[in-house]
């Protein structure tokens, strides 16, 4: 027996200029904006995707361990070519976690995890895209990683 493909589908409704209101048919939608005034510009919202996506993997992935987390941001950082199209050439993330009996291997192991082998949106962009992430884990900063990279 076939398995049913998957598909994510969303419609995109113009609000005139360069603003978007963008999400799944009969769903919530979000406003992205061209000029980043009403919303995050369209590259923004990949960004933030991509943080929302490791994010939930990192989360999951401690809840599993049995340390769940108390709080959670993720500062992303794209760094843009120079020129047209001003694509996203490099990526840090870096991971500020709050959580009692979190250990930094642990919360580490989480976001390589995360970026590495379960995040659909990073493996939905350029393999060769570099991204690199450190763990704040309560307030202390670890060493910024290569994801993907040995050692």
């Amino acid at each position: 027996m076939d398995t049913p493909k998957l598909s994510s589908t969303v419609r995109l409704a113009w609000d005139g200029d360069r603003r978007f209101d963008v999400g799944r048919p009969d769903g919530p939608t979000i406003r992205l904006d061209g000029h980043a005034i009403t919303g995050p510009s369209p590259v923004d919202a990949l960004m933030s995707a991509l943080a929302a996506c490791t994010a939930v993997d990192v989360v999951d992935i401690l809840a599993k361990r049995r340390t769940p987390l108390a709080a959670l941001s993720i500062d992303a950082v794209g760094e843009r070519a120079t020129t047209v199209p001003k694509r996203i050439v490099a990526v840090a993330l870096t991971y500020h976690l709050t959580g009692e009996g979190v250990d930094r291997v642990h919360a580490e192991r989480a976001a390589e995890l995360a970026i590495t082998k379960y995040c659909s949106v990073r493996d939905s962009l350029d393999p060769a895209l570099p991204i690199h992430y450190s763990v704040v884990l309560n307030g202390e900063l670890g060493a910024t990683r290569l994801a993907g990279a040995s050692g």
